[in-house]
């Protein structure tokens, strides 16, 4: 039974917990972290690390988006962002930080980023920078809002996408239009021959409808960092670790109700460091959605600093522009260390690989009945 509280006279609400509400619970063995497993299969695409990046043009170029992929893990371009509107992508992105460093107006650099955005989408630019990732011969994945996804995804297949990612601050099954008619994702997944991605959902409800439409992986979350005014803003959210376990029991429901159906859960939001990650996996994440975590790489594309794409929204951004001190180590050593840093900012994976070692676990789907406790 879930916990409800009373907040007032005849109202209640949901108790909810975030991820550094719960702790990991040691058990009776442990074992080398040479025996562990970081591997993750979504549909046919197998990954060394469960790692899937945000999609925002603060963290992922085409050439951040390769680096990953080399790495083992799965890096989405924006397919509505910067490198589908510009051709100087990196000068624009110095100009926006430039604005968030030097104008005395803290709003400049958002807008001078809605500006950007209000370019229209070139699809030779998309095509190059997809095309680029797919030379490379990393598995190639890109992001679409759900208002726009029906008009891109032709031309992202033919450019070679090979995992879609639709994902808005808040999704649904089927998203309502006044004029026109609506996504309905479940007969959008069925016309496509590729698997989809789709989220952010944060309850039971809204995942199992998601799981319905045929998606692969669901989105659990909306990235939320220091830089997300999403709460702020809407007055939406819900803590992670809840969202995480509603999302994971909506999936193990939705295995039984279509006798072998399984959709992965990927968690995006309030993973700054490694036991984060390690957190997330045991709260019954399938992968990670990371953003913020990865400007402490020298080679993230606006120079430390982090937005989501919801910074843009032409008339209500849910996202500030914030600067990140960085470690300046490269892509590699942010994942997998050496690290000198004793806070779990580096060596990220190698952080959970050594949480799952110290609890006897081999590989992610073990790890997600490890025992949890809450803190106090």
């Amino acid at each position: 039974m879930r916990d409800q509280v009373e907040i007032g006279m005849g109202r209640t609400a949901m108790r909810g917990y975030d991820l550094d509400d719960v702790e990991i619970v040691p058990s009776r063995r442990t074992r080398s972290s040479k025996d562990v497993s970081l591997a993750w299969q979504i549909d046919a695409y197998r990954f060394d690390i469960p790692l899937v990046t945000h999609p925002t043009d603060a963290v992922v170029s085409p050439a951040t988006a390769i680096r990953i992929g080399e790495l083992g893990g799965l890096g989405v371009l924006n397919a509505e962002g910067l490198w589908a509107r510009h051709e100087n992508v990196e000068e624009k992105l110095f100009e926006v930080v430039r604005a968030a460093e030097e104008s005395s107006d803290p709003e400049a650099a958002i807008r001078l980023l809605q500006e950007l955005h209000a370019e229209p989408i070139r699809l030779d630019l998309l095509t190059a920078a997809l095309r680029q990732i797919k030379d490379s011969g990393v598995t190639v994945a890109a992001r679409v809002s759900p208002q726009h996804a029906e008009e891109l995804t032709p031309d992202l297949l033919a450019a070679g996408v090979e995992l879609l990612v639709v994902q808005g601050t808040i999704i649904s099954a089927e998203h309502v239009a006044r004029d026109g008619e609506p996504l309905n994702l479940k007969r959008f997944i069925a016309e496509l021959d590729v698997p989809v991605i789709a989220g952010g959902v944060g309850d039971y409800r809204t995942a199992m409808h998601l799981m319905r439409t045929g998606a692969a992986g669901v989105i659990v979350g909306f990235g939320q960092s220091r830089a997300t005014t999403t709460t702020q803003v809407l007055g939406i959210g819900v803590p992670m670790a809840t969202a995480i376990a509603d999302a994971a029991a909506a999936r193990r429901d939705y295995l039984d109700e279509t006798g072998g159906r399984y959709v992965h859960v990927i968690a995006d939001g309030a993973l700054s460091y490694s036991g984060d990650i390690a957190k997330a996996i045991a709260c019954g994440a399938d992968a990670v959605m990371l953003g913020e975590a990865l400007t402490e790489s020298s080679e993230s594309p606006a120079q430390g600093y982090y937005w989501t794409s919801a910074a843009a929204h032409p008339s209500l951004p849910r996202s500030e522009i914030v600067g990140f001190a960085g470690s300046g180590a490269d892509l590699e050593t942010l994942l997998f260390g050496p690290s000198s840093d004793p806070y779990g900012t580096l060596n990220l994976f190698g952080g959970l690989r050594r949480a799952m070692a110290k609890t006897g676990y081999r590989d992610l789907k073990e790890f997600q009945k490890v025992g949890l406790m809450l803190r106090g």
